[in-house]
C-alpha cells in the first residue's frame, strides 16, 4: 500500500511540474509573439499596410501625398487619409497653412488669407467638431475656413482667439480627385 500512494504521489507531483513547465513556456513565446505583433500593428491591421489609411480606403496613396501635385508641408503630422471613389481625402496638422494654401494655387501671392474671393466661412461653431465620413484621427474643430479651386478643396481650422489667423499647428482637410 506504502508503495502504491508514494507511486501516485510521484506521478502528481511530475504532473504538477510538467504543467508549471508549459505554463512558463508559453509565458516565454507570448511576450516575443506579441512584441512582434505589436512593432507590426500598422502593416498587420491597416489597408496596405499605411498607418496614414483609415478602413475602408480603395486605394494607396504614395509616401510622400501630393494633392493636385503640391505636396503637404513639411511639418505635416498626424497625417490620415481615406481613399473612394476616386477621390481621397487627407487630414493633417501643420503650421505652414498659409504657404501651403500659396503653393497650391488656392490663395494668390498677397492675398489675404480670409478673402471672400478666395474662401468662405464653413458652418461649423467654434469648438465644434468634424470629421468627413470614412476619414479617421482627430476632428477639425470650428471655426472653420473652406478654400476651393479647380481640383482641391482645403477645409482649415482658424482660431478662436484671434478670427484673422489659424491656430499653430491648425488642422486641414484636403480633397482632390485620383489619377
Amino acid at each position: 500500500m506504502d508503495g502504491t500512494v508514494l507511486d501516485e504521489e510521484r506521478r502528481g507531483s511530475r504532473s504538477r511540474r510538467g504543467l508549471r513547465r508549459l505554463a512558463i513556456a508559453v509565458l516565454v513565446l507570448t511576450v516575443p509573439v506579441g512584441g512582434l505583433v505589436r512593432l507590426f500593428q500598422d502593416e498587420l491591421f491597416s489597408p496596405f499596410g499605411d498607418a496614414r489609411a483609415c478602413e475602408g480606403s480603395e486605394r494607396a496613396l504614395p509616401a510622400v501625398i501630393a494633392p493636385g501635385g503640391v505636396a503637404l508641408p513639411d511639418d505635416a503630422s498626424d497625417v490620415h487619409h481615406v481613399t473612394r471613389k476616386g477621390r481621397a481625402e487627407v487630414s493633417f496638422l501643420s503650421s505652414r497653412i498659409p504657404d501651403y494654401l500659396h503653393r497650391t494655387g488656392i490663395l494668390p501671392p498677397g492675398a489675404p488669407l480670409f478673402d471672400r474671393k478666395h474662401g468662405d466661412h464653413y458652418a461649423l461653431g467654434d469648438g465644434e467638431p468634424e470629421l468627413p465620413v470614412g476619414l479617421c484621427g482627430s476632428p477639425l474643430r470650428g471655426p472653420a475656413w473652406y478654400y476651393t479651386n479647380a481640383t482641391v478643396s482645403v477645409l482649415v481650422e482658424r482660431s478662436t482667439l484671434a478670427p484673422d489667423r489659424f491656430p499653430s499647428p491648425a488642422r486641414a482637410v484636403v480633397t482632390y480627385p485620383l489619377p
